[in-house]
């Protein structure tokens, strides 16, 4: 080789990569998270409302049991206030806040950017992973430390719990990112979103006893994924003899993973085609 000619170029001279989206996405989890709890909205009609709720179902209906042997009203309405608050977190959190982002611009911006798009449903997942189960904790705490009802008891109930979060939360993520493309500007939102999770919990058996619900509307309920993520949290912390008073007369396990897991494809099927940077009509 002569001494004029170039030598060749050290690896290390190379143009990077792509950012991984992955480390991308914690930081964005951490941007989520701060931006989540400084809004005292979301922090009482979303992260504390079902903690309010527990202690207004509790205060108003008495701290007996319901019927001769069954449950007190605490420990019936626990795991319903729990899996209203998966739903709370997942679905109603991320259908207001990415249409209101959608509409103010922020979308577009964070798109024309190198960050992988991936990382920012990363960091949404990251929110409502981190807010679900600080919720889930807080409810277990007040539960047991003021209204005396038992956390879940053997390993078996702590597995079914987190099976149910797991399945439950997934879907209620894609199926929240998906509906935040019906909203057509951030006004109409909270508008459109909120009205239709109070009418799953009325339905669904968070607000009221599901077995004594009249049957159209326990049909109606079980089409949607809240009554099978409730029904699956009774059966962690009710009595086994409590199964009785389901639809079925079971806890159906099989069926709630199946319903379940359902909506959760049906959820990313619908992600895929109704996801939008940009508002309807822009360019």
């Amino acid at each position: 080789m002569s001494a004029t000619e170039t030598a060749p170029r050290s690896s290390s001279s190379a143009r990077p990569g792509p950012p991984s989206a992955f480390p991308i996405g914690m930081a964005r989890t951490a941007i989520e998270l701060k931006t989540f709890f400084r809004d005292r909205d979301a922090l009482i009609f979303i992260f504390f409302f079902p903690v309010l709720l527990l202690g207004i179902f509790v205060t108003a209906f008495g701290g007996g049991t319901m019927g001769d042997d069954g449950p007190t009203v605490a420990q019936y309405y626990t795991p319903a206030m729990i899996a209203s608050g998966i739903f709370l977190s997942s679905f109603q959190t991320l259908a207001i806040a990415i249409a209101l982002e959608r509409d103010d611009g922020t979308l577009k911006r964070l798109r024309g950017t190198p960050m992988p798009p991936l990382a920012y449903f990363l960091g949404k997942i990251g929110l409502v992973v981190v807010t679900s189960v600080l919720q889930i904790a807080i409810l277990l705490a007040i539960s047991a430390l003021l209204l005396d009802v038992e956390p879940p008891g053997s390993l078996g109930a702590w597995a079914t719990l987190a099976w149910i979060f797991v399945l439950g939360s997934a879907g209620g993520t894609v199926l929240g990112i998906a509906f935040s493309a019906i909203p057509r500007s951030a006004r109409s939102a909270a508008a459109i979103v909120t009205p239709i999770v109070i009418i799953l919990q009325f339905v669904s058996g968070v607000f009221f006893v599901f077995y004594e619900l009249p049957s159209w509307m326990q049909q109606l309920g079980a089409l949607f994924p809240l009554k099978w993520l409730a029904q699956g949290m009774r059966s962690v912390f009710l009595p086994e003899q409590m199964a009785a008073l389901e639809a079925s007369g079971s806890w159906e396990h099989g069926t709630t993973a199946i319903v379940l897991a359902i909506w959760l494809v049906l959820g990313l099927i619908a992600c895929r085609f109704l996801f939008r940077w940009t508002p309807r009509g822009s360019v």
